[in-house]
């Protein structure tokens, strides 16, 4: 499984790191965020070094998506969890600080509970024809198997 030495969440997959683990299994880690937004705020980390979204296999991501519901659910499970955000930042201009693929399982437990989305909306610029061309365009970007 490779590893990048400089990559601080790779030195926490093989434990050089500390953390406070709720999940770990040959291909994944989940671990308490420092920051712990709301109470129960995990990160989840494949344990081989993938920067980012673009960068990740079809095996690796099937691997690893396949665990964020059990995760979610254990957090749900532990707490009074009314919902939860599932966040990836991909790419430094998304926010992504550490790079090194990884989800955020934030719980909510409701509107004041020190974390907010906001969506700004744009329905007013795209038209029904614009909206299939930008389709047609995403579709043609598909990688067919």
């Amino acid at each position: 499984m490779a590893h990048d030495s400089n990559c601080i969440f790779c030195k926490i997959a093989e434990g050089s790191i500390p953390s406070s683990k709720v999940y770990e299994d040959d291909n994944i880690m989940a671990f308490l965020d420092l920051s712990q937004v709301t109470k129960g705020h995990t990160l989840v980390i494949p344990k081989e070094h993938v920067d980012n979204i673009f960068s990740m296999s079809e095996e690796t991501a099937a691997t690893y998506f396949s665990k964020v519901p059990v995760i979610a659910n254990a957090i749900k499970n532990a707490f009074d969890v009314e919902g939860v955000n599932i966040l990836n930042n991909s790419g430094e201009v998304s926010g992504q600080t550490v790079f090194h693929y990884h989800m955020h399982i934030l719980p909510r437990y409701g509107k004041n509970d020190g974390f907010d989305v906001k969506w700004q909306t744009n329905s007013e610029k795209y038209t029904n024809e614009l909206l299939q061309e930008i389709a047609k365009s995403i579709e043609n970007n598909i990688i067919k198997q």
